[in-house]
Parts: C-alpha cells; structure tokens; sequence
C-alpha cells in the first residue's frame, strides 16, 4: 500500500469516527433504526430538548427539536424513539414532571386495543399531564387563602382585644386574677384539711372497707346458691300451681261444684239462708221453752198444758 492509500484510510477513519461520535454525544446511535414522530401542545413550559421520552417509565428516546406553528400558534415537538415496541397511531404523548428535582419529560400511554401502528413521520396526540409543583398549588392556593383570612381574623382580634383591655378593664382583670388566686389557696386550703381527715379515719375507712368486702363476699356465696338453686324447677312448679288455680277459680265463677253452684245459683244461697234464719229460731224456742220439746214425769203426772211465753219470739216471727 501506498503512502497516499493509507493517508486516506486514516482520513475517512477519522471522519467516521467524528460522526459517530457527534452522533453519540447528540444521543443517536448510527447503528440503530429510529423513528420520528411530532406533537404538538397548547403549552409546553419546562420542557427541553433531549428531555427523556418514557414508556412505562422506560426511557424509549429523548426530544431532538422543539419549534412554533406559525399558522396556529402551537408548539411542535419532535420526538426521536428508540424502540421496537408497537406504538399504535391513537397513543397519547403527556408531558408530566417526574419530581421536584428532574425536569419535564414525555410519557407515551399506548392504546393496545388499536393494531395500527406509527411509522416514520407520524403524529401523536399530545396532552398534559399535571406534576407535582401544579398539584401542589392546586393545593395550596387554597391553603393560602385559608391563611391569609385567618391572619385578618387573627389582627382583628388583636385589635378587639386591644380596645377591650383598656386601663379599666386591665383593673378587672388584676381583680380577676386575685380573686382566682384566692380562690386556688383556699382549694388547697380545703384539700390539706381533706387529707388531715382522711389521715385521721384511716382506721375507720380500713373498717368500712373491710365490711363492705365482707358483705361482698356474703353476697357472692348467696349468689352461688342461687345459681346451685333449681330456681327453674322451682318456676315451672310455681306456674303449674298458679295455672291449677286459675282453673279452680274459672270453675268456680263458671257454677261447677257445690261451691260453685253456692257462688253463683242465688236460688240455692236464698235457701241456705231461710234455713239458718229458721235454725236459729229453732234453737231460741228450745232454749226459751225446753218443756214443749221434752217432758218427762218421774211420778206418772199428767202433763202439764204448754203455755206460751210472754215473749214468744217464735211465735211472733212465725205469725
């Protein structure tokens, strides 16, 4: 070889080698299929280029381009992927903030259910997607609000408490926080003479206490015999009684038996009646004159003729 053929060797050589190395540090590979593909935004503050493109948080490629519609106003960018996944047409490309520290970035949300896919020169849908910073003035605009109203209030009532305390009412608050002092002394006051006396009936309390678990222990013993009681057995027998009770009484007021009938025939009380009334005249008649019932001659003496009292009552009640 030549001296002139290995100067050009080395020449192209080093031309190469310059490419592929602008090509590298401008994050392309000469060795790798790309594709490019465009979106556009109403807004893309904070995004740059060779800001990363994700999918599924895998970085896929980076922003090579960014630059404005002139017609509409709207920012296209331009997006290098480095993929062989099937990215289908109806993709959403969202600019999203991945944290405080890092930059926004492109994430890419396939649509799988869509078998059409982008080729070269495609365009994507582009959305945006809030980060953190926009979350947390979402959030916080209102918390400021809050505050600053809260700081009005707050001044507010300073004020008002300024006006209120004035040198008569500075007076009643001296008054009021002697009284409350005095107050607190005489508590403790009242609280020193509580222990001395409960110091005092230590023993008597010892003695009430101990009743009070003996007594508790009397009762915990009448509460087992109760509990070993057959109170059930004892209930149900009580029920059948009362239950043979109620029968007896609904026999009773129903006329069944002689006590029955007693109770409830006025026929048969109105009878017994007239012969207690009559028995008892009977027995006032041979009380008052026995001879009419028995007389009795030791001698063989004619009887004598019965005279009625002066005071037959029989008599008098019969007529």
């Amino acid at each position: 070889m030549t001296r002139e053929i290995k100067t050009a060797i080395l020449v192209i050589s080093a031309i190469m080698l310059f490419i592929w190395g602008y090509s590298y540090l401008k994050g392309r590979d000469l060795f790798t299929t790309y594709k490019t593909v465009y979106v556009e935004y109403d807004n893309v503050d904070g995004l740059v280029k060779s800001a990363a493109v994700t999918l599924n948080g895998l970085v896929i490629g980076n922003i090579t381009n960014i630059s404005i519609n002139q017609k509409t106003g709207r920012i296209l960018v331009e997006l290098l992927l480095k993929t062989d996944f099937p990215i289908s047409k109806s993709s959403l490309a969202a600019i999203y903030e991945p944290g405080f520290i890092a930059g926004k970035q492109v994430a890419i949300f396939p649509n799988y259910n869509d078998k059409t896919f982008i080729v070269d020169g495609d365009k994507l849908k582009g959305v945006i997607k809030a980060g953190i910073t926009e979350s947390l003035k979402e959030k916080l605009v209102p918390l400021q609000e809050k505050f600053e109203k809260l700081i009005l209030n707050s001044d507010k009532l300073v004020t008002g408490f300024n006006t209120v305390l004035d040198e008569k009412g500075q007076q009643n608050l001296k008054i009021s926080l002697s009284e409350l002092r005095q107050t607190i002394e005489q508590f403790h006051e009242a609280s020193s003479n509580v222990n001395t006396i409960i110091d005092e009936n230590k023993g008597n309390i010892n003695g009430v206490v101990s009743n009070f678990k003996k007594v508790t222990s009397d009762f915990s013993k009448i509460s087992d015999s109760l509990n070993k009681a057959d109170i059930g057995k004892t209930v149900k027998n009580l029920q059948k009684t009362l239950s043979n009770v109620d029968k007896i009484i609904a026999d009773l007021q129903a006329g069944k038996g002689s006590m029955g009938k007693l109770l409830t025939d006025d026929e048969l009380y109105k009878n017994l009646e007239k012969t207690s009334k009559e028995l008892e005249l009977l027995l006032e008649d041979v009380r008052l004159n026995p001879t009419r019932y028995v007389n009795v001659s030791v001698f063989g003496k004619k009887n004598k003729p019965y005279i009625a009292p002066v005071n037959d009552t029989v008599t008098k009640v019969k007529n």
